[in-house]
């Protein structure tokens, strides 16, 4: 990468990312629950993320986790929607639901967790889960953040942004 590269993803890790999966010509599809859209609107922030993303689903709603993406029911009612296996299953099945012409996206992305401003299913506020399914891996990371609920749903963004660009690095 040259200097002027460096700088910039230290100054846009988005749009740095952005630009390699653009080069690879990688795709990604992002399914988010606590970020409810934040995510997707980070990563079509810079200029060439059509090239990239495919799309995003704001699975809020823990049914819509099942009906829209597949994520299995007996997980939901049995753990809940702010768990490891959620976040794992919402990046995998992401890839296949925002297929463009049959191809489904390299990349699939995940949040959820419970911004507050209380606890959710027995889950204390700042409890994040973010998946990355990238070829065959899938890395789930469970995050404990501080703050109020703006800041632990931008914290979970730059999280998701970060464990995207450590997958594609890989």
């Amino acid at each position: 990468m040259s200097e002027a590269g460096a700088a910039a993803s230290v100054s846009d890790p988005t749009a740095a990312l952005i630009t390699a999966l653009a080069a690879r010509g990688l795709t990604i599809a992002v399914a988010e629950s606590l970020t409810g859209g934040a995510l997707a609107a980070e990563l079509t922030r810079p200029a060439g993320a059509s090239a990239v993303v495919n799309g995003g689903v704001v699975v809020y709603a823990t049914a819509i986790k099942h009906s829209v993406v597949g994520v299995d029911a007996e997980l939901l009612a049995e753990h809940g929607p702010v768990h490891a296996d959620v976040a794992r299953q919402l990046a995998e099945r992401v890839r296949a639901v925002l297929a463009v012409e049959g191809r489904a996206a390299d990349v699939g992305v995940s949040t959820t967790g419970v911004a507050g401003p209380a606890a959710q299913g027995g889950q204390p506020v700042g409890t994040v889960f973010v998946g990355v399914a990238f070829g065959t891996s899938t890395r789930v990371q469970e995050l404990h953040l501080d703050g109020g609920r703006a800041q632990i749903r931008a914290a979970a963004v730059t999280a998701a942004v970060d464990g995207i660009i450590a997958a594609a690095a890989e």
